[in-house]
């Protein structure tokens, strides 16, 4: 499936990016002085095409955000070097210990599924661990606007950073939303936490959440997708 990003712009200098393969979004967020990416992509060539994309919109300097420890999301870092990128501890750690398994079992099912290409982009991307820690919430001051890295608990994996961006009413919440398709319980989610998880994204007041796949959606669909966890997993 080919990269067909298409920007979707949020607010005042907050986009997400949307692409047709894995359904994935990613964020972008613009101040007066840095810029935020957030999730960095799923390998070095998709990793380029999503900078490329955003110095179409601004040449600041740039931080990456790394939103949770699944390939998708972190493999296209080596694009945006030299750059600070933050994540939870426990992102850091997964993404150190888990990358292998996980590109070998991902470049095995694009094989598999006749897109050689993928597989090939898969195999060639470098691991770049994040420098910066968000054990719980911090706070980044971009110029002229601050946005809040914050660790809501534990749900789509044990170390879930979700991006909120007070001045716009949206959050960027990595996987712990999906839209167009059932949230992903995998064998390192917490489903019973995850509940709780939602509740502290709610308690942001979003006007806009925008999912790790699929597109923005509004408080209420979280409220929805909260609700459907707790009845499946409890919690």
């Amino acid at each position: 499936m080919a990269d067909d990003g298409r920007w979707i712009e949020l607010g005042d200098g907050v986009y997400a990016r949307r692409y047709s393969e894995l359904d994935q979004t990613l964020g972008l967020i613009v101040a007066t002085e840095r810029c935020l990416v957030v999730d960095s992509g799923r390998d070095e060539v998709h990793g380029a095409e999503f900078a490329a994309a955003i110095r179409s919109v601004t040449s600041l300097p740039w931080d990456v955000v790394i939103t949770h420890a699944h390939w998708d999301h972190f493999l296209g870092t080596a694009a945006f070097l030299p750059c600070p990128a933050w994540a939870h501890p426990r992102c850091r750690e997964a993404i150190r210990t888990d990358t292998e398994a996980q590109r070998a079992e991902w470049a095995r099912y694009y094989r598999e599924q006749g897109k050689p290409n993928l597989a090939t982009d898969l195999d060639a991307a470098r691991v770049v661990l994040p420098t910066n820690d968000v054990p719980d919430r911090v706070d980044v001051d971009l110029g002229g606007r601050s946005v809040t890295l914050l660790h809501p608990g534990r749900g789509h994996t044990a170390g879930d950073v979700v991006v909120h961006v007070p001045d716009a009413g949206v959050v960027f919440a990595g996987d712990l939303v999906e839209q167009g398709a059932p949230p992903s319980v995998g064998e390192d989610a917490y489903p019973t936490e995850w509940p709780r998880t939602l509740n502290a994204v709610l308690a942001l007041e979003p006007d806009v959440v925008v999912p790790g796949h699929g597109d923005p959606v509004d408080a209420a669909f979280v409220t929805r997708q909260r609700d459907e966890l707790a009845s499946q997993y409890g919690g």
